[in-house]
């Protein structure tokens, strides 16, 4: 599974959370090098004289980059050695704002969570340099394949003045913004059954049975037919129920922004919950139990459904088959649900080349390799012959070699390659983990594709508001988004009457969502004139 599934979750609330970043250091010149003829467009080294570079980034602390085997592989393939600047992650967004605006700039800023706004404030003011010059001219082979074969990925990171300040994650294998749900497969066993439910009054009428049905077996009632974290770990899966393939903004199939809580979709699903809650088939300590607490009760073999990365996560026992993944339902205001699937790329951009630089072909050639095939190998598993060798390399297949001393493979892998704990840019693709892949991986994405991938949308692109939009929307949404928790909690327990939904959603409009769908409606009319 990829590193991105776990992490890519936050996307659509850190494009929300973004705001102008403060600051305007004065625009340098692009310092220019007469290298460019000397820069290979192909093959390696990429120059034939020695070259230096300057790199920025923020460090996991578990080795000396200058002793990373990948590094050190990297550095003997390309012929350019590179200097580290490196800053602790809990302090990395700090020292990065202060180097914008000091004019001490790096080369190269690497694994650097560049948002949208800094993309567009920086790369105005030249302090970033556009990038799809040098893709379009051929330094970036890699990128620019990607970019042909998924344009979704380049009209996403196109800035509004139509420039590429800085290129993401790339991971073609993606598909859950957040985990899906599971159920226990004990319960459906003990209760007979044989297929899942397909709509929400099946749910219902399961959810029930386990309650009523000693689905565990122990003569108690103590069964939690549903489990939840405060609604966080469960909220995007079943609002597709209703129609709404995301928590916050979305755009429907006409190109409408919406606003999914004040939508007619979102009542029915208060409504739904607040039925499971009124009947104790959503766990009672819902809104204040930690997630230790509910795995406890998962493996206690209490809970019928809940949400969890894998199964056996909150199950127990070891990874097998034995928990499917929840089917999505139809409901009485949809007759197919709709799942905001990942769109197979991070957030934020996750390199930049600037000002600084005076080798930007170079530079390119170098962050290129990391997008084909050997490249996100070696970044991501670590030199041949180390941790893995190829067992059959004209498929890409690999297998593991034992890991020195004993050690904990990923563990390990953080001395091996900077890629660890850190959002590195790169791509991955079933080929990276060819011959990795175990054999409930592999049942998983089996379920991806069976229940996820026929229902997929893409719930909202990539786009780039203005800073003076992007202060303005944040503000909304940051008393909103308070508003909207306390709301769904007290329409969920009963505390507040659904009967109140027309003064909630009034309240919504009164404190902006209107101005807020407004701003995100240009910047999606903007992004999709650019295909």
């Amino acid at each position: 599974m990829s590193k991105l599934r776990k992490t890519s979750v936050l996307a659509l609330s850190l494009t929300l959370a973004m705001s102008a970043l403060a600051g305007c250091g004065a625009p340098k010149e692009e310092a220019k090098g007469d290298t460019a003829a000397d820069v290979k467009k192909e093959g390696f080294p990429i120059v034939d004289k020695p070259l230096t570079l300057k790199i920025m980034s923020q460090d996991a602390g578990k080795a000396d980059w200058n002793t990373m085997p990948a590094l050190q592989e990297m550095e003997k393939l390309t012929g350019i050695k590179m200097e580290y600047q490196l800053t602790p992650i809990d302090s990395f967004e700090t020292k990065k704002n202060l180097v914008y605006t000091s004019g001490n700039l790096p080369d190269i800023l690497l694994a650097a969570d560049i948002r949208s706004a800094e993309q567009v404030n920086y790369g105005e003011q030249g302090i970033l340099l556009p990038l799809d010059k040098y893709i379009d001219e051929g330094y970036a082979p890699n990128i620019k394949k990607l970019f042909d074969e998924n344009p979704q990925i380049r009209q996403s990171f196109t800035t509004p003045n139509g420039h590429i300040y800085s290129i993401p994650f790339i991971d073609l294998a993606a598909v859950w913004y957040r985990a899906p749900l599971w159920y226990n497969g004990k319960h459906l066993k003990k209760l007979g059954m044989t297929e899942l439910p397909k709509t929400t009054d099946e749910l219902y009428t399961y959810l029930k049975r386990v309650k009523d049905e000693d689905a565990n077996g122990n003569g108690k009632q103590d069964e939690i037919p549903l489990t939840s974290v405060k609604l966080n770990d469960i909220r995007q899966y079943f609002l597709s129920f209703w129609g709404m393939p995301g928590p916050l903004h979305y755009a429907d199939k006409a190109g409408k922004v919406r606003f999914a809580p004040q939508e007619e979709g979102y009542k029915g699903y208060l409504a739904f919950m607040n039925r499971l809650w009124n009947e104790k088939l959503l766990d009672h300590e819902t809104f204040s139990q930690t997630e230790e607490q509910k795995k406890a009760k998962g493996k206690n073999n209490q809970v019928a459904l809940a949400n969890d990365y894998f199964p056996y996560f909150t199950f127990g026992g070891e990874p097998n088959e034995d928990h499917p993944m929840m089917t999505l339902l139809k409901s009485e205001v949809v007759d197919s649900p709709v799942y905001g699937k990942h769109p197979g790329f991070s957030g934020q951009g996750t390199l930049a080349i600037t000002s600084s630089n005076a080798n930007p072909e170079a530079s390119m050639r170098w962050i290129d390799y990391l997008y084909s095939t050997e490249g996100a190998t070696l970044f991501k598993h670590g030199p041949e012959n180390l941790l893995w060798k190829y067992s059959d390399k004209d498929t890409w297949t690999k297998e593991w070699l034992p890991v020195p001393n004993g050690e904990d493979r990923e563990e390990y892998k953080g001395k091996v390659t900077p890629n660890h704990g850190i959002l590195f840019p790169g791509v991955n693709s079933t080929d990276l983990n060819k011959g990795f892949v175990n054999n409930f991986e592999l049942w998983v994405d089996k379920q991806n594709q069976e229940k996820l991938i026929p229902y997929s949308v893409n719930a909202f692109p990539g786009v780039y508001l203005t800073n003076e939009h992007q202060t303005e929307a944040s503000a909304i949404y940051a008393d909103v988004r308070k508003y909207v928790e306390q709301m769904e909690a007290k329409f969920v327990t009963g505390q507040e009457p659904l009967a109140n939904w027309d003064k909630y959603v009034a309240q919504l409009k009164k404190m902006g969502t209107d101005r807020y769908v407004e701003l995100y409606q240009g910047a999606y009319d903007q992004w999709a004139s650019k295909k």
